[in-house]
């Protein structure tokens, strides 16, 4: 039995390891004007005519206009020099943003970076890479250009406004390097002031940060402060954003205990999430972890069940039905432990199949972009479990995101397909053009290539599951023998031939299950199961 729990008694003390941040920003509403103050940096050197009235155009916003009198000063047309190209540069980067072309005005505030502090408009631009982080994706490399800037540059006073949101956004960045830039992101998001509406976000990414570090207790004082805050729910964070990191970090917090071993501690974290919770029906697989770890067995049992109801058609946690053989094994119920792991050789190992037959439909990552496209759509031509076993993966938070840059750039390209004629045909215009068509490329081609590896990793879990329960068998079937083997010789002095016993509160009736899911009633179920090994 003990070799069992060793086998797969470590799904959520990987949690910590494993953690992924399901975090996601929302965006801010795309097409507002946006604006900064101080953004001239004047050397005394006077612009030409066509600058002065490419400025005047933006100030009038009318940057159709202004975005071609501005191509001209960055195309040599006017004597202007190095300085004021680069203020038409940084002007040009704004234009299009105010136009909607947030992938047309990264390239520009791109160009920016690339040149360094050397750039006038080097600091100025940080505050327009905070703006489009609200608008954009992560995977746009947003998150990259901010975190080439030093952390000392955000302390310059015309970032006053967004500086919060700066230290959160570098902090991201140096959470994405891994290992090397955890406490250089724990600095970061421990700057974020308490009154800025990302402290909530920074505090959770803070907590996760120790988690990857595996460092349970700093981490536990990260996720109480936003537990906290949800009971307090002050004025200056976003109602969706409390409720969202609550329950991650409850989530965490149960994780975070589990991994200590203190189950019970787990359980009741495990607990606090509501059935409308999007992370439920995760928390109740891991509790059924917790609750078999303190051999509450019918618990355990009772929250499988859950997972089987009609509700959770779309989840998959085959993971479960393995458990489920390890528990009647630990009751010498061998028969029925060897229903659970055929149950999972009949449903998984046809779907492993099916899955590599997915994967292996295109090699070219874009191809394999489009036929994605087909799956999320449901005309990929899949058998309705593999549909919903694909799809349980293609949900993932990080793929969601780069699903999304995938979109913004199909809108824009869009958006300009319908712009007026005459600007279409100016040089400004076959640039954005030119921009936008090369970056969806690249972006379907990576929306691909990252769609196909969360397929893999999906084949790879089931491959794994499937060692797993060729191991569990072999231990169930020399149980099996040692029994026989025993009986034939007058067997053992008797058997425990017990049920476990289903406690019931105040506040609850017990009820026959009669094979009809009710949604009131997921989450309560409590499976009677008899321990018939025999006595010591």
């Amino acid at each position: 039995m003990r070799s069992l729990k060793l086998l797969l008694g470590s799904v959520a003390a990987l949690a910590l390891a494993t953690t992924t941040l399901t975090a996601g920003d929302a965006f801010a509403q795309k097409g507002d004007k946006v604006e900064f103050e101080d953004d001239v940096a004047d050397d005394g050197t006077p612009p030409s005519k066509t600058l002065e009235r490419a400025i005047k155009l933006y100030d009038k916003s009318d940057y159709y206009s202004a975005s071609i009198e501005l191509k001209k000063v960055l195309a040599g047309e006017t004597e202007d020099g190095p300085k004021n190209k680069q203020r038409a540069e940084f002007f040009l980067g704004k234009t299009l943003y105010q136009m909607g072309y947030y992938a047309a005005a990264l390239k520009s505030f791109e160009d920016i970076v690339g040149a360094g502090p050397d750039h006038s408009y080097h600091g100025a631009t940080l505050k327009w890479l905070a703006a489009l982080s609200r608008v954009l994706p992560e995977t746009s490399g947003i998150l990259k250009l901010i975190g080439s800037y030093e952390v000392g540059a955000l302390e310059d006073s015309t970032l006053n406004d967004v500086r919060d949101e700066l230290y959160y956004l570098l902090g991201r960045h140096f959470y994405t390097l891994g290992e090397g830039g955890f406490d250089q992101a724990i600095d970061l998001f421990t700057r974020v002031s308490r009154e800025s509406e990302f402290f909530i976000k920074a505090k959770f990414f803070e907590g996760v940060t120790y988690v990857r570090k595996l460092e349970g207790r700093p981490a536990g004082e990260a996720f109480k402060e936003i537990l906290i805050i949800g009971r307090e729910r002050p004025a200056q964070y976003k109602a969706e954003d409390v409720d969202q990191f609550e329950e991650l970090a409850i989530m965490q917090m149960a994780r975070v205990f589990y991994s200590t071993q203190n189950y019970k501690k787990a359980i009741e974290y495990y607990e606090k999430l509501e059935q409308a919770s999007p992370e439920w029906a995760v928390s109740l697989f891991e509790a059924s972890w917790a609750y078999f770890l303190l051999s509450n067995n019918s618990k355990a049992l009772g929250n499988i069940h859950t997972l089987n109801a009609p509700y959770f058609e779309d989840e998959f946690y085959p993971e479960s039905v393995l458990l489920q053989a390890v528990i009647y094994y630990s009751y010498c119920q061998y028969d029925r432990a060897l229903e659970s792991v055929g149950e999972y050789d009949q449903k998984y190992r046809p779907l492993r199949k099916n899955l590599q037959d997915v994967v292996a439909k295109f090699e070219d990552n874009a191809e394999f972009y489009e036929y994605v496209k087909k799956i999320r759509g449901g005309r990929a031509g899949l058998d309705a479990v593999t549909q919903r076993l694909v799809m349980s993966v293609l949900g993932d938070k990080t793929l969601m995101k780069t699903f999304a840059w995938v979109d913004e750039l199909a809108k824009e390209i869009t958006m300009f397909d319908k712009a007026d004629a005459a600007w279409k045909s100016t040089a400004v215009a076959v640039d954005v053009q030119t921009e936008l068509e090369l970056r969806k490329s690249e972006a379907e081609a990576q929306a691909g290539k990252l769609a196909r590896a969360r397929i893999d990793r999906l084949i790879s879990e089931l491959q794994r599951l499937g060692r797993d329960g060729v191991k569990i068998k072999i231990e169930i079937l020399n149980a099996k023998a040692n029994k026989i083997t025993t009986d034939r010789k007058g067997g053992p002095k008797g058997y425990i031939n017990k049920d476990d016993p289903i406690v019931v509160d105040d506040e609850h009736f017990m009820w026959k299950f009669n094979g009809e899911y009710w949604k009131d009633e997921l989450g309560y179920y409590r499976f009677r199961v008899r321990n018939i090994c025999p006595k010591n």
